[in-house]
C-alpha cells in the first residue's frame, strides 16, 4: 500500500471517530449524583419546596420553576412520598444554569491532489497539517437538591448537565421534565 491510501484510509478513520464522538455528546444530558450515605431515606414521609426557590425570579415563580415543581412532585409522589406545606421532612430546591463555552477540533486537513502534484512523489506534506475548527455552544446545568428540613442539611443532589440548543429552548416544558425524570433516576428511593 503506498502512502497515499495510507493517508487517505487514516483520513477516514480519524473523520469517522470524530462523527463518534460527536453523535456520542448529542444522546442527552449526562446525570450524576452524589448522596449522603449515612442518611436512611425510608424514613421520610413528606417533602416541600424551599422558598423561594432558587430557579425564581425576584417576587414571582418563573415558568421553568413552575415545570420543575410540577415534575419533582410527580417523581417524589411515585417513590411514597407526600407532599406538605407545613413542617415537612425533605425539602426540594432547583438551580439551573447556562454557559458559554468553546469546542476546538483539530482534524487531519486534506488537499487535493492538484495542490501536491508539483511534488510528484519526490516529498510529501508536513505529517501532520492540521485543520482547527471552532464552535461556541451553551452548555446548560440542571440541578435538584434534597435536603433534611429538621437537620437543615443537604442529603442528596442530582445534576443534568448537557448541551442546549435553540430547538431546547424552544420546547423547554419536556426538556425539563425528561431532565428531572434521568435525575431522579439516581435517587436513593425507586418508584412504588
Amino acid at each position: 500500500m503506498n502512502h497515499r491510501h495510507a493517508r487517505q484510509r487514516l483520513l477516514l478513520v480519524c473523520s469517522l471517530l470524530s462523527l463518534l464522538v460527536v453523535t456520542g455528546c448529542a444522546s442527552g444530558p449526562t446525570i450524576r449524583s452524589n448522596v449522603d450515605s449515612s442518611v436512611d431515606f425510608s424514613s421520610f414521609r413528606t417533602f416541600g419546596f424551599i422558598s423561594p426557590l432558587s430557579t425564581d425570579r425576584e417576587g414571582y415563580q418563573s415558568l421553568i420553576s413552575q415545570q420543575l415543581v410540577t415534575s419533582a412532585e410527580r417523581e417524589l409522589v411515585a417513590r411514597g412520598l407526600q407532599r406538605t406545606d407545613t413542617n415537612p421532612d425533605l425539602l426540594v430546591n432547583f438551580s439551573a444554569n447556562l454557559d458559554q463555552r468553546l469546542r476546538v477540533t483539530q482534524t487531519p486537513a486534506i488537499h487535493s491532489r492538484s495542490f501536491n502534484s508539483h511534488r510528484r512523489g519526490l516529498y510529501s506534506t508536513w505529517p501532520l497539517y492540521q485543520q482547527t475548527e471552532i464552535r461556541q455552544y451553551t452548555k446548560g446545568t440542571l440541578g435538584i437538591d434534597i435536603v433534611d428540613a429538621a437537620r437543615r442539611q443537604l442529603v442528596w443532589e442530582g445534576f443534568a448537565l448537557g448541551r442546549v440548543t435553540q430547538r431546547t429552548t424552544d420546547n423547554l416544558a419536556p426538556v425539563l421534565d425528561s431532565a428531572v425524570v434521568d435525575i431522579f433516576s439516581r435517587f436513593p428511593l425507586q418508584p412504588k
